[in-house]
């Protein structure tokens, strides 16, 4: 009988233990219960409580959902130090800027299962997409202009010098062409420039 009293009180105590635990170890707007098959950790349950940033996160969370909340973002870092079995993040209205980059990289490590679910809400130009069908480039703010290679420069300035040089030579031709036609109308005009072979059949006609 003493045993049956002293295994009663234990379980009694242990129930205590558990509910004060739960009290203080989970978020104010989340439920935490802990996990029965892995003693010391727990369930942290965010789901449509109005969340707008991210709830503290007890450090021996497994299992996180934070479903049905007005999450649009979560700040660097903020899973790091956990070490989580499963995630929840569906049904936010995410903002797709390069500061969700943290998430995306993270849910790629994670599970691309629960990325799958990460669909955007702003800005207009992502509306609706998957985050996992986006790249930085495509992210607002992650657009970085492409590094120039100096061969580039090269190819670009070899290209300039070449047609410089040939535009040169085009300007050096015509203005040959143009002096050569000035001095052949210069020649028709004067009498002196008349061959003189001309000049001795005109003598001849007019002794005749």
């Amino acid at each position: 009988m003493n045993k049956v009293k002293a295994a009663l009180a234990e379980g009694f105590a242990l129930l205590l233990l558990l509910s004060t635990a739960r009290a203080t170890v989970c978020s104010p707007c989340c439920l935490g219960e802990p996990l029965k098959e892995d003693w010391g950790s727990w369930s942290l349950d965010c789901n449509s409580v109005g969340l707008k940033e991210m709830p503290p996160l007890p450090p021996n969370t497994k299992i996180l959902n934070l479903r049905n909340n007005s999450l649009t973002t979560v700040p660097p870092g903020a899973l790091d130090t956990l070490n989580l079995k499963k995630v929840d993040f569906s049904n936010n209205p995410w903002h797709c800027d390069c500061s969700i980059l943290y998430l995306k990289n993270w849910l790629e490590d994670f599970d691309e299962a629960a990325l799958a679910t990460v669909i955007c809400a702003t800005p207009a130009t992502v509306k609706r997409k998957n985050l996992s069908q986006l790249n930085g480039n495509e992210l607002e703010g992650c657009r970085k202009p492409l590094p120039i290679k100096c061969l580039d420069f090269l190819q670009r300035d070899v290209a300039l010098h070449f047609m410089a040089i040939l535009v040169l030579i085009l300007a050096l031709c015509l203005l040959q062409h143009s002096k050569k036609l000035a001095s052949t109308a210069i020649r028709k005009q004067d009498p002196s420039e008349v061959p003189l072979l001309q000049i001795h059949d005109l003598e001849d006609q007019k002794s005749k």
